[in-house]
């Protein structure tokens, strides 16, 4: 195993985790290498109008907001490589056919590039297709709802991060294992359950579905710290588990790996519903609002998760404590 400083990770969860903080609130910090826990932090919720704070601790599941879309990426890989799904073929989205839409193929879902208008908002003060997905008048059937949005762009021509997409594959998912839509999801949920969350050992995770039967893949997966770095470790080992169980298909995590965009707006780029640090070459990482992150780094043994509360101002902060995380494994 290679070694890492645990001074500095101290150093660095001291700062995240400081009471005085004026940057926003870490619930939990797991660091694991080479498939070993080697430092965890857990902070404390703070309370709402619902209740008092309460403190977080290594059984405590929490939302993954954006982290879920890279679960999204593994239940794909896992139909892909049943011979299910095909990649470069017209989206299955009924409503699609002999539209120009129908030129969309899964793998530009996977690559937030269909050309689909959305608007990936999180605040309510101009339009904000994500808000009205996730809260409003779309949020029975999100995946309906983000395929009628109009087509603007060439498929492939452009890339727009969009939580609508991410559903739109949910429901390609959900559909291939034989749910039909509005009328549950037993058969997604068994996919999640018994091909992925199981052999991957994260058996706390807990996906949620909209009243449609669809998987909410863009936002909500609610997990311990420590299962979310179980999914990261399933990636640092090319699909393979601890117990040596292949989950993935063999170059499955090479697959979310390779660049497609970069965001000049975070300084990320972009694989296949996860994100890449380009300081880190190799790196895979799940990204989610309000500071939520599982990045994984193969060349130093390292998978490293954080969870907390943090505007998105504040994010260069974390992203700052995590770069020294990283450094600390040589």
């Amino acid at each position: 195993m290679s070694a890492i400083d645990l001074a500095a990770v101290s150093s660095s969860a001291d700062a995240l985790f400081a009471p005085d903080s004026p940057h926003g609130v870490s619930l939990a910090l797991v660091v694991m290498q080479a498939g070993e826990v080697v430092f965890e932090r857990y902070g404390e919720q703070p309370a709402t109008p619902f209740g008092p704070a309460s403190p977080v601790t290594a059984d405590t599941t929490l939302v993954s907001w954006s982290m879920a879309k890279s679960i999204t990426h593994a239940a794909v890989g896992i139909l892909v490589g049943d011979g299910l799904l095909q990649l470069d073929e017209p989206a299955p989205v009924p409503a699609w056919k002999g539209t120009p839409k129908e030129a969309i193929t899964l793998q530009h879902l996977l690559n937030m590039r269909p050309g689909l208008e959305f608007v990936e908002d999180y605040v309510d003060e101009s339009v904000s297709h994500c808000i009205e997905m996730l809260y409003s008048t779309g949020s029975a059937d999100m995946a309906a709802y983000a395929a009628a949005l109009p087509l603007v762009h060439e498929p492939g021509a452009v890339w727009n991060y969009s939580s609508g997409t991410t559903n739109i594959i949910s429901r390609i998912v959900g559909d291939a294992v034989g749910d039909v839509a509005g009328h549950g999801h037993v058969h997604m949920e068994a996919l999640l359950r018994d091909r992925l969350f199981g052999p991957a050992g994260m058996h706390s995770a807990i996906p949620k579905f909209d009243d449609a039967g669809t998987f909410v893949g863009s936002s909500f997966v609610y997990a311990t710290a420590r299962d979310f770095a179980r999914f990261g470790e399933l990636y640092r080992n090319d699909g393979v588990a601890a117990d040596g169980t292949r989950v993935l298909p063999a170059g499955w995590a090479a697959h979310a790996a390779r660049v497609t965009a970069h965001d000049d707006e975070s300084g990320f780029d972009y694989g296949a519903q996860w994100w890449l640090w380009p300081d880190f070459p190799g790196s895979v990482a799940c990204h989610g609002y309000e500071g939520q992150y599982t990045v994984v780094l193969p060349d130093r043994e390292l998978v490293v998760v954080h969870l907390g509360k943090y505007a998105s101002a504040d994010r260069p902060v974390v992203n700052h404590h995590l770069r020294t995380i990283f450094h600390a494994a040589a």
